[in-house]
């Protein structure tokens, strides 16, 4: 899977997390890995134009999605694996950080929760109506769940991976097995 991340808000972001929740959220719903997706993170002055370009609604917003054409009436988490140029994420962080501040948490927890709400939206998904907007944001919950829950399993393995080694390395056991004795020939550690 193809995802191109380019940020031109000037606000530093974490960027392989929101690679990394695109992906998670691509593959929970299935989307063949030939996929391509672009995210981008422009200013909140670039934002309100798109959003009056292409919503016709005044001001900035949060996130913007635009899917492609390429999809040829088949949607992308269509059994049959092909490639697909998905679209576009477009993110405004600078907008996003008020949301964060007023919601008790992290820009990076906003970004990432508006990566997934605009992938859901290249995937088709839309909040218009009430029925709609409980199917959404109940996907878009569970799928950060599980991106949360598998990030912290992933963080406990690391840090067990690195205790291992430190034990192993005390011990002697992280030398390897065989050794050049300089002459080119490998000899076996005793035992």
């Amino acid at each position: 899977m193809s995802i191109e991340i380019v940020n031109e808000s000037g606000v530093a972001v974490d960027e392989e997390s929101i690679v990394s929740v695109a992906r998670f959220a691509l593959d929970r719903m299935e989307v063949s890995p030939l996929a391509e997706l672009s995210v981008l993170m422009v200013t909140l002055e670039s934002m309100e134009e798109l959003h009056q370009q292409w919503m016709d609604l005044p001001g900035p917003t949060d996130v913007m999605a635009f899917p492609m054409d390429e999809l040829d009436g088949r949607r992308p988490d269509a059994a049959e694996a092909s490639s697909a140029l998905l679209g576009d994420i477009v993110l405004c962080p600078d907008f996003a950080a008020g949301q964060a501040s007023e919601a008790g948490h992290r820009l990076d927890d906003e970004l990432r929760l508006l990566t997934v709400h605009g992938v859901l939206h290249l995937l088709g998904y839309d909040h218009a109506e009430p029925e709609e907007e409980r199917e959404m944001f109940g996907l878009q919950r569970r799928i950060l769940s599980e991106f949360t829950d598998a990030a912290i399993d992933a963080e406990r393995r690391s840090r067990r991976r690195n205790a291992d080694d430190r034990v192993l390395g005390a011990v002697g056991l992280d030398e390897p097995a065989r050794s050049d004795d300089g002459n080119g020939a490998d000899r076996h550690r005793g035992s």
